[in-house]
């Protein structure tokens, strides 16, 4: 009964087609979509802050690109929300007293590539964790790729393969981004060990803005050969790039809990018809959550997505002819399938996802790099420096550079100071700070895998339900 039903919905989708040879789409990006932008510019964390980014990924309206990549976008710094107490309270303890905060910026408008200035609103955001690399990244090698042999022809597919590789990589976010480098940690470091500093947002930090209006670019008209696969299963091997419209945190998510993620960009097959347009629905459940253990034992999540449903504009295309009667209930488009996610951005520590589709936080092993500076500090504040007199006879002096690393290890600035009244001081701060090193980078949990709403992921589909599983029914998705 159920294919029964099915072949008859395709049918009458197709005898809908075939008496549409072309249709008009609006082209509107709805309210709540973000844009993926990344700062050009440093800003300082202050009110009124003007702010300077560009478009990351490119905005789709339906089946077409409506704002490209590298859009200008401009905006001020709205509000300074304080981070949160266990972070204030980590900062003080090690002698930074600064009132540390989160820019929140608001963008008012964008320039295209063409010179048009387009007004927008968006909603305050604050920066995430993430970096938009200033190089592009290096195109990969395929397996039983060979060297270039210096002949022209090999140069010329040389340059190709990197602008393709680079075109590749823009269309997955979370293969682009990355966290703090070496260098950006190093500086964060140095500044900390201030009592007070000024604080800034590096250039090429990461914002996810939401529309608080929808964008209109008015319509285009559609043919009836790119829709013939409309709402169709996608091909094995094909990867979607969504947003999640559900936020998940291994700490606080439970198994079974519903998630929700939407296309940011269409899907099209091997010849260019659209599969599924920007806008659509995927729903799935959380199926494996381990929260983060003691001794940096990372959190674990795995979600699985089992349903698609079309949009609105998808909807109204699929709509019977003029002349044949319409249902009076509203009705959605709905079928099974099986994905898995492929590539994520988090909002937290940066994650790995295994080839199950399985997302684990990550961590980098530099902590433990602090741990062996503490353990020299602590061990050098104490000795006495060594001193020849004009007799040739050694005596113990005052250890000034010992106690200057003891101490900042301890408390910073403000413990390099302070470790100079004694050796005992000195010793003191240096422990502090080894104790409070240890306990961080060894005892401490470990990081939580954690997805903001609008988090972007990249979601593969695998062919285990028959197109004959699509189906058509009344009234909400189905997520059975």
């Amino acid at each position: 009964m159920m294919k029964r039903l099915a072949a008859l919905s395709l049918l009458s989708v197709g005898l809908a087609l075939a008496q549409r040879p072309s249709r008009n789409v609006p082209l509107t990006v709805p309210a709540g979509t973000p844009l993926r932008l990344y700062l050009t510019k440093r800003i300082p964390r202050r009110l009124n802050a003007p702010v300077q980014a560009k478009m990351l990924a490119p905005l789709y309206a339906f089946d077409r690109e409506v704002i490209p990549a590298g859009t200008e976008v401009f905006g001020t710094v709205t509000r300074l929300q304080p981070v949160p107490t266990a972070e204030r309270t980590k900062a003080m303890m090690s002698g930074d007293f600064t009132p540390l905060h989160l820019a929140e910026v608001r963008f008012t408008s964008m320039r295209l590539p063409d010179g048009r200035q387009i007004p927008i609103d968006t909603v305050e955001s604050a920066e995430l964790n993430s970096l938009f690399p200033p190089k592009p990244p290096k195109p990969r090698r395929q397996n039983g790729q060979t060297k270039n042999d210096g002949t022209h022809g090999n140069g010329t597919q040389i340059v190709k393969d990197q602008i393709d590789a680079r075109v590749s990589a823009l269309k997955s976010i979370p293969d682009v981004v990355q966290g703090p480098g070496k260098k950006d940690k190093l500086e964060d470091f140095l500044w900390a060990k201030l009592p007070y500093h000024p604080q800034f947002v590096r250039a090429h930090t990461r914002f996810d803005a939401e529309l608080r209006g929808s964008l209109d670019f008015g319509s285009a008209t559609v043919s009836q050969n790119s829709l013939a696969l409309l709402g169709s299963q996608p091909s094995g091997e094909s990867t979607v790039h969504a947003r999640l419209v559900t936020p998940l945190a291994s700490k606080i998510s439970t198994q079974g809990q519903t998630v929700r993620a939407v296309l940011d960009e269409p899907l099209f097959s091997a010849n260019h018809q659209l599969v599924l347009p920007a806008g659509t629905q995927l729903d799935g459940t959380v199926v494996l959550v381990k929260k983060a253990g003691w001794f940096h034992h990372a959190g674990r999540l795995r979600f699985t997505f089992e349903g698609v449903q079309l949009s609105s504009e998808a909807l109204a295309l699929l709509a019977p002819p003029a002349g044949l009667p319409v249902p009076t209930e509203e009705r959605t488009l709905q079928f099974r399938t099986q994905s898995t996610l492929r590539a994520a951005e988090s909002g937290g520590a940066p994650v790995k996802v295994d080839s199950e589709g399985g997302v684990q936080a990550s961590e980098s092993k530099t902590r433990l790099v602090g741990v062996a500076l503490a353990a020299a500090a602590a061990t050098h504040s104490g000795l006495g420096d060594s001193k020849t007199n004009s007799n040739g006879v050694t005596t113990q002096g005052r250890n000034t550079g010992g106690r200057v690393l003891g101490g900042g290890s301890g408390f910073g600035l403000i413990g390099s100071i302070a470790a100079q009244l004694s050796s005992n001081t000195s010793l003191g701060l240096a422990y502090y700070g080894l104790a409070r090193s240890v306990y961080v980078g060894v005892i401490a949990r470990g990081p939580e895998a954690e997805f903001l709403r609008n988090a972007t992921v990249d979601i593969g589909f695998d062919v285990r339900k028959p197109v004959e599983d699509m189906k058509v029914k009344s009234g909400g998705a189905d997520h059975n």
